[in-house]
């Protein structure tokens, strides 16, 4: 397994990174880094995990993720058993506090974007009017020569700053306990190795006894465990990977709500439309609808 904590590449002549990937699908694992991440999903639809959120990302989402914030993007099941057709696609930055000096935001001209990255650390969505803008300015810095790119990186960091449409994804309690705590490779492997048993096997009944096993922890140790790592109970989280599965099923128009019912690991349509409304606020329906009509 590749290390949890990830070294971002230096590359001369520059302050920050900016790239392009461009893969059959998004094979990083459930990783941190020192440096702040600016990312956009050009192409591609999945799972992403941030801190102690699940839930769906899908093409044109644009994030800020704090430093060493764990985040993993894992696209559908399709992508990996596809025979080449569908691609994944990402434009990203990363920089850390320091790239322009040890002083610079703390001067008081960068007042507001000081608090932008402080904020950064409950994992940023950019939304509306300001997604489009910085979209457009991201896909334009790869034709800029390295000046003019430091240049917009720092007007994107200040238009981020200033705009009502950017939105906290995790909890400030989440944000201030990741802050304070020491990230541990060895342990960052262990919840990995969790979310990706889920994901392997959530479509199916998942026991807490077998998962403990694997680990080598007692089923009550475990559920401490997890419950420490994500603030949610094992059965939460198992649903919320399971409505987010189904929401990608309802936007594609193919199938019946029954059928994504169940194709979601859910054997009881009941049960399903109540988790579904408890964690979306509607129900499979109207879900489907207010997607079809965006």
């Amino acid at each position: 397994m590749k290390p949890q904590l990830h070294k971002l590449p230096i590359v001369d002549n520059t302050s920050f990174l900016y790239s392009q990937w461009n893969c059959p699908y998004f094979d990083k694992p459930w990783h941190f880094h020192e440096e702040y991440e600016l990312v956009l999903i050009e192409k591609s639809s999945g799972t992403k995990f941030i801190g102690d959120k699940v839930s769906h990302f899908q093409e044109d989402d644009l994030l800020l993720i704090g430093s060493n914030v764990p985040h993993l993007f894992r696209n559908s099941d399709d992508y990996y058993n596809d025979n080449g057709s569908l691609q994944a696609r990402s434009i990203f930055i990363h920089f850390t506090e320091d790239f322009l000096g040890e002083k610079f935001f703390v001067i008081p001209e960068m007042k507001q974007v000081n608090k932008l990255l402080q904020n950064s650390a409950m994992a940023l969505e950019i939304k509306g009017k300001t997604k489009e803008e910085i979209i457009g300015r991201l896909q334009h810095i790869q034709n800029e020569k390295p000046s003019q790119r430091l240049v917009s990186l720092l007007e994107i960091l200040i238009k981020l700053s200033e705009s009502k449409d950017v939105h906290p994804i995790l909890s400030n309690a989440f944000a201030t306990r990741n802050r304070s705590s020491a990230n541990n490779s060895k342990d960052t492997d262990r919840i990995h190795n969790v979310f990706e048993f889920i994901m392997e096997n959530y479509k199916k009944n998942i026991y807490v006894e077998t998962i403990a096993s694997m680990l080598n922890m007692s089923p009550v140790s475990f559920s401490r465990y997890f419950k420490h790592h994500t603030r949610k109970t094992f059965s939460d989280y198992v649903t919320e990977i399971r409505i987010s599965h189904a929401c990608t099923l309802l936007m594609q128009d193919n199938e019946s709500i029954a059928q994504i019912s169940y194709q979601s690991g859910f054997n009881n349509l009941s049960n399903f439309y109540k988790h579904f409304q408890k964690i979306t606020g509607m129900v499979p329906k109207e879900y489907r609808k207010r997607f079809l009509k965006a």
